[in-house]
């Protein structure tokens, strides 16, 4: 167990490290009249100075978590919980709550220096504290309301149903991610961000021209406030059928032109009009289905208790050790992923090109690199 999470450890700051490396090159030629040399100098910049934050933040991880296996933390916690006499659900539920608070206690000071302190250095960052300690409570409250029903269901499957509860899970969790696909930009985004209808004008006039000349019927078009958090800029797409919303950050109508932005559009209308979105919710809906079968497979081995410093077979304990045990194939599947992604993107530019016109895509993706 030890050694699959060192050498995790060690392939992912091996390949952050070979990204890092290499010399600030000169200005490609596709992005002169874009990006100058002190442009590209200050993005690499900004890449080592991610990299060696992110390589401190790993290490700290790390040391936490060998410390967790070596001097048996997880099992102390587990058979304290168990000292209450509570039943095994509800002290599976308060280990849970516990690793989660300290190991988001322990977090807190990371993502505050990255968001207020890299991102602010290089001009990213709009957040305010008070946002950031507010999504901080969101994120809490859904976690417990949202995160703790599916650990109740899929605990009490375990240990009603044996190893049959991967299947039975499986068919609740791909229920969730449906559901959660389609009503993501309904009711997730509005807790931490400001959707507003795009309003009346050559743009929305052009967006919805668009949709109609490739038969992808729309009324749902919104502009998000993303400017509340960071100077980046994004636009995505969620849902299907009646319930299919596009999103734009305003940060992205600030910086792109009308045809710019339908080019963007039509980019995000090709992942639909291409089932990428299908494709990609069928591989998730599989890759969670293996993930519980390989999970069933361990979950019920008092070995891996024992090896986390417990005194007897507990879910909570085999569950981490689980997650710790999966990482190499979640990296391969992850590289997997990676690929078919980016085929999705050259696949969905093609699609705008064709549809629309390459060269306000091609202006719109050069300045959104920049």
């Amino acid at each position: 167990m030890v050694g699959v999470v060192i050498f995790g450890f060690l392939v992912g700051k091996i390949l952050g490290f070979l990204n890092v490396k290499n010399p600030v090159p000169a200005v490609p030629a596709a992005l002169l009249g874009y990006l100058d040399i002190a442009k590209l100098k200050e993005s690499k910049a900004y890449q080592r100075e991610n990299f060696r934050f992110k390589t401190i933040e790993t290490v700290f991880s790390l040391v936490v978590t060998l410390l967790c296996i070596f001097q048996g933390w997880f099992g102390a916690i587990d058979i304290w919980i168990a000292g209450f006499g509570y039943g095994a659900l509800t002290s599976s539920l308060l280990f849970f709550g516990l690793i989660f608070i300290a190991s988001d206690i322990l977090s807190i000071p990371f993502e505050w220096y990255h968001t207020f302190v890299i991102e602010e250095k290089y001009g990213f960052n709009k957040m305010t504290p008070g946002t950031f300690f507010a999504d901080k409570l969101k994120g809490y409250a859904l976690s417990i309301i949202v995160g703790g029903v599916l650990l109740l269901a899929f605990l009490w499957l375990i240990h009603r149903m044996g190893p049959d509860f991967w299947w039975q899970f499986w068919v609740i969790a791909s229920a969730f991610m449906v559901l959660a696909n389609l009503f993501y930009t309904s009711w997730i985004v509005p807790l931490f961000n400001k959707l507003t209808p795009l309003g009346d004008g050559e743009l929305r006039d052009k967006i919805l021209g668009y949709a109609t000349s490739v038969d992808f019927p729309l009324d749902n078009v919104f502009v998000m406030d993303g400017s509340k958090r960071s100077a980046k800029a994004n636009a995505f797409f969620s849902g299907f059928g009646k319930r299919k919303k596009v999103v734009l950050y305003d940060t992205l109508i600030e910086q792109h032109s009308t045809d710019e932005l339908v080019a963007v559009l039509a980019h995000e209308v090709g992942h639909y009009k291409k089932r990428h979105i299908v494709w990609g919710m069928i591989i998730s809906v599989l890759q969670v289905g293996l993930m519980l079968f390989l999970l069933s497979e361990f979950v019920f081995s008092e070995k891996i208790s024992l090896a986390l410093g417990g005194d007897s077979w507990s879910v909570a304990l085999n569950l981490i050790g689980f997650s710790l045990l999966i990482s190499p194939i979640s990296t391969m599947l992850g590289i997997a992923m990676n690929w078919f992604s980016r085929k999705n993107e050259f696949e969905a530019d093609d699609f705008a090109k064709t549809t629309f016109a390459g060269a306000p895509l091609a202006h719109a993706l050069k300045t959104l690199s920049v």
